[in-house]
């Protein structure tokens, strides 16, 4: 697709991951991985590998110099967005303003930014102090929610309704805070269910939105996706109001190239809250499903975009067909047995990598970091597919003891 080959240094080798490595593979670049785990699976595949830790910004800038990169990226990782526009920027290659990176990756500056410009957010505030957060805690209405302010994946996340609940909250939430800090705000009661899905921004513009329904596994952390759907079944009048508020943000951020994951939210007065807007790919699969349901290949145009190739091809294409993703997880504590997939699912499946082993201890999912394994599936109707993932408990059994 490139007429030479160019050096593309990626920030993170995991299993998610994976796919953007073997892309800029295949389109013949050289590829360099920056991961502090030494067991990366992206390793084996790339051409050169840094056990270097992707938010430590002076190591991977100084990885980038002496490779003499031609472009920076991370893919399906919130934490590092922030690393890969300040190097780009040290180095002048592609990338979006750093200020606005930040205010895409903090909870906390992404609130205050959307209160600014005017756009609905819930009431919130950021504490690095329990006792601050205590007074704070008194005056909001309840519930509320609980969180890290650096954090994706919806890790860390608690809803809480008393005061005896918050310094658990406060803490579980700071454990998972890079910064050491907490937001605490407003629960706002959606109607249907939470968008979860990627767009991609060519030269300012929000060129393509693939939304996603969001679903969830009651019997564990009901904030943490465990699979999204498309087509969403969400009226396209909120879609588009989403795109129009989403636009509008990322004009005020002076956006201007590549992938973004898109959470929002409408409410029973039908006003869209914008959650997340995350700087970079969306996780558990999203960008490889949208390619299966649009036959857009995010992933591809992500690359280009980071090394400074035209993306002027890329257009909206809705979903063709019924297509899901789905993370394998366990509702109990245990040593990992077995995973059994019924006769009902397997024609369903499209892929499947798994990530933990039998024989493993493996904890009740409560966070993306609690992953068994991931999966893209296919349905012959919208029905078919909202009844199977909103049940999966019926079709797929995580045995542990």
């Amino acid at each position: 697709m490139q007429s030479q080959q160019k050096k593309v240094l990626m920030l993170g080798g995991s299993y998610f991951q994976l796919s953007i490595i073997k892309c800029a593979k295949e389109a013949g670049h050289y590829v360099i991985v920056c991961d502090y785990n030494p067991n990366n699976p992206g390793r084996e595949l790339a051409d050169e590998y840094h056990e270097v830790s992707v938010i430590d910004r002076e190591a991977v800038l100084d990885v980038a110099k002496s490779a003499e990169i031609d472009g920076i990226l991370v893919y399906a990782f919130d934490p590092a967005a922030p690393v890969v526009a300040y190097v780009a920027e040290k180095l002048n290659l592609p990338t979006n303003p750093y200020e606005s990176v930040m205010i895409l990756t903090r909870k906390d500056l992404f609130r205050a930014f959307l209160t600014e410009h005017g756009f609905n957010v819930p009431q919130s505030c950021s504490y690095y102090n329990l006792d601050q957060a205590k007074k704070f805690f008194a005056q909001i209405k309840k519930p509320v929610m609980v969180k890290p302010v650096d954090n994706a994946g919806s890790k860390g996340v608690r809803k809480i309704s008393d005061i005896s609940e918050l310094e658990s909250a406060f803490n579980y939430a700071l454990s998972y805070s890079t910064e050491k800090k907490v937001v605490i705000e407003e629960f706002i009661q959606r109607v249907g269910y939470q968008i979860d899905g990627d767009g991609f921004v060519v030269d300012g513009k929000l060129v393509f939105t693939g939304f996603a329904d969001q679903h969830i596994d009651k019997y564990c952390n009901p904030y943490v996706p465990i699979g999204e759907s498309v087509p969403s079944i969400q009226p396209e009048e909120f879609q588009q109001k989403a795109r129009d508020e989403i636009q509008r943000a990322l004009t005020l951020l002076n956006w201007r190239n590549g992938a973004l994951n898109i959470e929002y939210i409408v409410d029973e007065r039908g006003d869209i809250y914008i959650l997340e807007i995350g700087p970079r790919n969306g996780g558990n699969l999203i960008p490889d499903m949208l390619k299966l349901a649009t036959g857009v290949d995010l992933i591809q145009y992500t690359v280009n975009a980071a090394l400074g190739l035209d993306c002027s091809s890329l257009k909206m294409e809705s979903p063709q067909g019924c297509y899901s993703t789905y993370i394998v997880h366990s509702t109990t504590s245990g040593v990992l047995k077995e995973i059994i997939f019924t006769d009902e699912i397997r024609s369903n499946i499209v892929y499947y990598q798994g990530f933990v082993q039998p024989g493993t201890y493996v904890e009740r999912f409560d966070g993306s970091d609690r992953t068994l394994g991931a999966m893209i599936l296919k349905f012959s109707s919208v029905d078919e597919m909202l009844e199977k993932i909103d049940n999966m408990g019926l079709y797929i059994h995580v045995i542990t003891g």
